[in-house]
């Protein structure tokens, strides 16, 4: 009887060993799962660190100024824009190339009469002229077959002096910068008209750039 009571007694013991092992080997698994859903979390935030935040709605995006660079295909067209057209004026005794930009390349009249209106303000303030004015009354142009012919109006004396050489050197040198002008010939009444080349000789005959390479100014 005192032994039955005594395991009666110590039963309990054992049961409460048992318990107590059972809630030491749970402590760890209860601790990885808690440490396996703070490391997904984890991840999830560095996730989105690194990557673009999703957001509820569409967001407008502003684009840069500037067009966008597009790659060239076989069947583009050339693209379109302002041209440059070649003026000659006058600084310091020598004839002076000047580019100007146009919205459309002009025709060759078109771009005597620019010629004959002179330089703009802008052009002035660098020291540029003309020596057009008072050398000839008017004049206008033609293209056929790469000859321009100029027709002009009352002219200087034709002595050859400095501003009348300068005069018709804009308008020879303006004139065969064109891509269809290789030679220009000046007429007054119809007839040809001998001009003065840089030399001071005067000539009738069609007449190039190289006819006033002296005068030309170097860029």
């Amino acid at each position: 009887m005192t032994r039955l009571a005594g395991a009666r007694a110590g039963a309990p013991a054992v049961g409460g060993d048992r318990g107590g092992g059972t809630g030491r080997a749970g402590l760890p698994g209860l601790a990885r799962r808690g440490v396996v859903p703070a490391l997904l979390a984890g991840l999830l935030v560095l996730a989105s660190a690194c990557g673009v935040p999703a957001e509820d709605r569409p967001r407008a995006v502003e684009v840069p100024p500037g067009p966008f660079p597009s790659p060239a295909t076989a069947g583009s067209t050339a693209p379109t824009g302002r041209v440059t057209q070649t003026l000659c004026f006058v600084r310091d005794d020598r004839l002076v190339p000047v580019l100007r930009r146009v919205d459309r390349a002009p025709g060759a009249d078109a771009q005597l009469r620019d010629l004959l209106a002179g330089p703009t303000a802008v052009e002035r303030d660098v020291g540029l002229t003309s020596a057009l004015p008072g050398a000839m009354s008017a004049a206008v142009a033609d293209v056929v077959g790469g000859l321009a012919r100029v027709t002009v109006g009352q002219t200087g004396d034709d002595t050859g002096r400095s501003d009348e050489v300068l005069a018709f050197g804009q308008i020879v040198c303006t004139l065969a910068a064109r891509d269809d002008v290789t030679t220009v010939s000046f007429l007054r009444g119809g007839r040809p008209l001998g001009v003065p080349r840089a030399d001071g000789s005067l000539s009738a005959q069609p007449l190039t750039a190289a006819d006033y390479l002296s005068l030309t100014a170097v860029r």
